[in-house]
């Protein structure tokens, strides 16, 4: 009895890796190009989630290496079922263990190529570190700043779009006018995005956004540099409305960008609610 079992246990382990090697995979049934009778054209499909080291430019160091998160997609003609997702991947490793920046066009187009498609969009989400000094101490430390690119191909045309989000003090206005000790601060959230016609350093968004908050933010921070920090963000009190526009004019006035987003929103100390303020405009350029 226990020899009959063994001998079917072989045979059935077998069987799948045999019907393969008969077949080949090029006989597997393709349920992803089979037609579909919906009608219905989908803009983006594809993959998301991925982890993937990139090279993006450092403006102190020339290149920073960091690790990003991906998301590749492309448009799926109405007459199709599905696309493949491994192709995603295939696009991805064929451009070697990192993804430099000034790869993004090459992938782009590799997509549109590999899936016959007349749009491909790739997205990158990944911590950026610089070196802070703190204002009185002096001391070094490591901040970590989120960025972001979101480049999409129609055709040979390429649009791109840099984001970057910082953290940031303010200091409400409102409870400096109306106490006799004190107002309260809060730590905010600046997010910028642009387009442009030069390339835009990660580092000088960073210092537009810092700069028009109340006060920026340090890793590390002595008595004196703490003295500092609080001194600094009760003389420079901001509402969100008054972040997202001094942020807004200082883009405004940049040379290279063209188009902007600014969002800026408060994790409040007294509320139980955030608040928010968003600034959008096209750039007049000559």
């Amino acid at each position: 009895m226990s020899g009959k079992l063994a001998s079917h246990r072989t045979e059935c382990t077998t069987r799948p890796a045999e019907r393969l090697r008969a077949h080949g995979p090029q006989d597997l049934c393709d349920k992803q190009s089979e037609r579909d009778h919906r009608e219905l054209r989908i803009d983006k499909v594809g993959v998301r989630g991925l982890r993937f080291p990139i090279e993006v430019r450092d403006k102190a160091h020339a290149r920073q290496h960091t690790v990003a998160t991906i998301g590749m997609f492309v448009d799926l003609p109405k007459e199709f079922k599905g696309t493949h997702m491994s192709r995603f991947l295939e696009v991805l490793n064929a451009h070697g263990n990192v993804v430099h920046v000034e790869n993004i066009p090459d992938i782009l187009y590799a997509m549109q190529k590999k899936f016959h498609a007349a749009t491909s969009h790739l997205e990158m989400e990944f911590p950026y570190f610089m070196t802070k000094h703190a204002p009185v101490s002096k001391l070094p430390s490591l901040m970590d700043y989120t960025a972001r690119f979101d480049a999409a191909a129609c055709g040979p045309e390429i649009d791109f779009v840099l984001t970057v989000k910082a953290n940031v003090t303010t200091l409400c206005p409102c409870s400096k006018a109306i106490s006799s000790r004190g107002a309260h601060n809060q730590r905010g959230t600046v997010t910028v995005a642009v387009r442009f016609r030069k390339s835009v350093w990660i580092e000088d968004l960073i210092e537009i956004i810092e700069s028009s908050a109340s006060c920026d933010l340090y890793a590390l921070l002595k008595r004196q540099d703490e003295k500092y920090v609080t001194e600094r963000a009760y003389d420079n009190p901001v509402f969100v409305e008054d972040l997202v526009r001094n942020v807004a004019l200082r883009l405004n006035a940049h040379p290279d960008i063209t188009w902007f987003r600014v969002e800026a929103e408060n994790h409040e100390s007294i509320h139980n609610h955030n608040a928010y303020a968003c600034l959008e405009r096209t750039c007049k350029r000559p």
